[in-house]
């Protein structure tokens, strides 16, 4: 319930609207891939539905109505149970890079440099972007450059397997 849980987080400082989640969503967890409107709503329904959330007004002003939804006490004990719990390390390797590699066995050589070329010019990018960005940005940038700082040391790692490997 990821979503979920990060919706009770943002409404934890006041009642808010989808229309706001969804934004505030977007700019705090910059990076991460945007939310859907209609996945706000239908998350905001079972939040609603499961006790954690409820309507606390409905707003119009000079537009289309707004339903405020705000926090319920059930809604901060699941919160700060979900803050609380150590993400476990994941258990098996989940990566179409590593499948590729995988499947593909010796003829990998050509497809990891191409990977290595894209990894590092994603890298820059996202070096580039911390120069200007707002501190979630920043994080976010910090998050995915150590996430492809440690796929280009297996790219790495795989390239000098496979050339032992081909007695090369």
């Amino acid at each position: 319930m990821l979503t979920g849980h990060v919706l009770l987080g943002l409404l934890v400082e006041r009642p808010k609207h989808g229309y706001e989640l969804k934004k505030e969503h977007d700019h705090r967890l910059a990076g991460a891939k945007p939310l859907a409107y209609g996945q706000v709503y239908a998350t905001l329904q079972r939040l609603e539905r499961d006790g954690f959330a409820e309507v606390a007004e409905t707003q119009q002003e000079g537009g289309p109505e707004r339903t405020m939804y705000a926090i319920t006490d059930s809604g901060r004990v699941e919160l700060a149970r979900w803050l609380n719990t150590v993400e476990p390390p994941a258990p098996y390797v989940a990566s179409s890079l590593f499948a590729r590699v995988a499947v593909a066995g010796k003829g990998t050589d050509g497809y990891l440099v191409r990977q290595r070329e894209a990894h590092l010019a994603r890298m820059r990018e996202l070096t580039a972007a911390k120069a200007s960005g707002a501190p979630a940005q920043v994080l976010a940038a910090d998050y995915a450059l150590q996430h492809l700082d440690a796929d280009l040391r297996w790219i790495e790692t795989a390239l000098s397997r496979l050339k032992e490997e081909n007695g090369a």
